[in-house]
């Protein structure tokens, strides 16, 4: 199975995709243990809430389990979150802090390395090169990574998360108004919660791209999986209901930031 999956599109804006793979090479799943069988960490149907929200968007999609290695991770290893629970390049256990490899079966270096080679590396030369051939066309590229994580966990996170997370590393990322454009749909987004640079201040894949004097700009949304999930537990089944209902709002978010996007190349 390729690791990536590239659909190429017109309009300034990229989707990027990193967690919401499924795939595990049997090798490398006949060392999970059961917990990690679950794939619990999966951004669940992130990719069907998106489906057919900006019909010119180019879509950016790992079909490889964060278990296997996390796209969204910086390739040396150095921790997201200095200090805070986090989970690493290729996780040792959940986010709940819970093993997820067979005793003895837990990835070596080497194993890190080849992971890298294979499946890490070709996504991010995948996105990289798909936000540089829309910077030449446009003069502005978009990043728009999406995610979601289930709305309590302990091991990571106080209380219950926020429906909407935008993260932008503190407005570092992109230019004010990309964020402004979608803080100012989901504070309006009526039974909806939201945060900005709260726990989640944007991914590697957010920071590593998100050059705005390069005329490459990134955001990433963190929803809660409450928003769409009927359970956030096995078998994890999607809500179409819920589903729609936030789908009015991320259509929302992607139009403004690509009207704005053609405003700025002008």
């Amino acid at each position: 199975m390729d690791p990536v999956i590239v659909k190429h599109g017109s309009s300034p804006i990229v989707l990027g995709f990193p967690h919401t793979g499924t795939y595990v090479p049997p090798e490398i799943e006949a060392r999970l243990n059961d917990n990690g069988r679950l794939l619990a960490d999966t951004d669940w149907y992130v990719d069907h809430l998106y489906d057919g929200l900006l019909d010119n968007a180019t879509t950016v999609k790992a079909t490889f389990h964060r278990y296997v290695i996390d796209a969204n991770r910086d390739p040396s290893g150095v921790s997201l979150y200095p200090g805070q629970n986090t989970t690493g390049l290729v996780p040792k256990t959940d986010f709940d802090g819970e093993a997820i490899w067979n005793e003895g079966d837990e990835p070596l270096e080497a194993d890190i390395a080849t992971r890298l080679e294979a499946f890490h590396r070709p996504y991010h030369a995948a996105l990289a090169a798909e936000l540089e051939r829309l910077r030449k066309e446009h003069g502005i590229a978009i990043l728009y990574d999406c995610h979601s994580i289930r709305s309590h966990i302990s091991f990571l996170f106080e209380g219950k998360l926020p429906d909407f997370n935008i993260g932008t590393n503190l407005g570092v990322t992109c230019a004010p108004e990309f964020e402004a454009a979608a803080e100012n749909v989901v504070s309006l987004a009526d039974g909806f919660t939201h945060a900005v640079n709260g726990r989640f201040k944007g991914g590697w894949t957010t920071r590593h791209y998100g050059k705005p004097e390069t005329g490459i700009h990134a955001i990433q949304m963190e929803l809660a999986q409450s928003t769409h999930l009927a359970t956030e537990e096995p078998p994890f089944a999607y809500d179409g209901e819920k589903a729609e209902k936030l789908r009015v709002h991320l259509q929302d978010i992607l139009e403004r930031i690509e009207r704005l996007s053609f405003s700025a190349r002008m």
